[in-house]
């Protein structure tokens, strides 16, 4: 069963979210830098704090609790420090760029909580088969948007439609570790619909997955009324639904959703390109 993970730092969200059966609240407190790389692009630059951390811990102690700290810098130290103090379960370190940089932080935590290592930079994915050997390692999660920016692609989901997914996640997997990478939205919603890529995770032996904002529907940034409340509880039903489905595909059936899936991708790269050439 994959871990759904939604990003919030309001506390009766992350319970509300927890009993529908999200089970990993994700805190995020980076900001350096991503005002530079996201500025212009239709992402949500959070401004969580620790304070948000020992909040969101108090209101779910029984969910997994995921912190994403900023890159590696002078002040990581506090942070890692703060982060584990608030309550955090897992940190997450973004925009690293080699297994000698998620090394440091790793000596930084110390074995104290798990690390999931956000790989989102063209030399990360590179260094992949030493990053997997860092110690304290719980998961790796592949980050497509930045990913697919560093790469100069056009469109996040073509690292699953070119192969770049399939080879990342055989790497992490073959070292013994979990693997999970970018968002879905709702079951047939999306630029790309939800179930598809919810059938590439399945197929690709992913474990773990963000609701995106196509997803929750802003859920996760601001409270909310009753009646958005439950369908949100119905979404995460269906994904459940949909992910028991998927289990009992035949392979036939499995390449038939790969195949619809790279069409897809390729029909939208396509009128992208078209886009930017008028």
């Amino acid at each position: 069963m994959l871990t759904l993970m939604l990003i919030t730092k309001h506390p009766s969200v992350a319970r509300h979210v927890h009993a529908c059966g999200v089970q990993r609240i994700f805190v995020d407190m980076e900001i350096l830098g991503k005002h530079e790389r996201q500025g212009n692009l239709n992402t949500v630059i959070s401004d969580h704090t620790l304070n948000d951390v020992a909040s969101v811990r108090t209101a779910v102690p029984k969910a997994e609790l995921m912190v994403r700290l900023n890159p590696l810098h002078t002040g990581s130290d506090r942070e890692v420090d703060g982060a584990i103090e608030a309550g955090a379960d897992f940190l997450m370190l973004p925009m690293f760029r080699s297994a000698d940089e998620l090394a440091r932080f790793s000596k930084i935590v110390n074995g104290r909580v798990g690390i999931i290592p956000l790989v989102e930079t063209r030399e990360a994915a590179g260094d992949i088969r030493r990053v997997v050997r860092v110690p304290g390692l719980h998961e790796v999660f592949l980050g497509l948007n930045d990913l697919h920016l560093s790469l100069g692609l056009k469109f996040m989901f073509e690292l699953l439609a070119n192969g770049t997914v399939d080879r990342i996640s055989d790497v992490v997997q073959q070292a013994g570790l979990r693997f999970g990478f970018g968002g879905i939205a709702r079951m047939g919603e999306g630029t790309l619909p939800g179930d598809l890529v919810l059938g590439e995770h399945v197929r690709l032996g992913s474990q773990s997955v963000i609701l995106s904002r196509a997803f929750h529907k802003g859920l996760g940034e601001v409270e909310l009324a009753r009646s958005q409340r439950d369908d949100f509880w119905a979404s995460v039903s269906a994904v459940r639904a949909f992910e028991h489905s998927l289990a009992r595909r035949t392979p036939e059936q499995t390449l038939q959703d790969q195949l619809r899936l790279q069409s897809i991708v390729a029909e939208i790269v396509a009128s992208r390109s078209q886009q930017e050439a008028a």
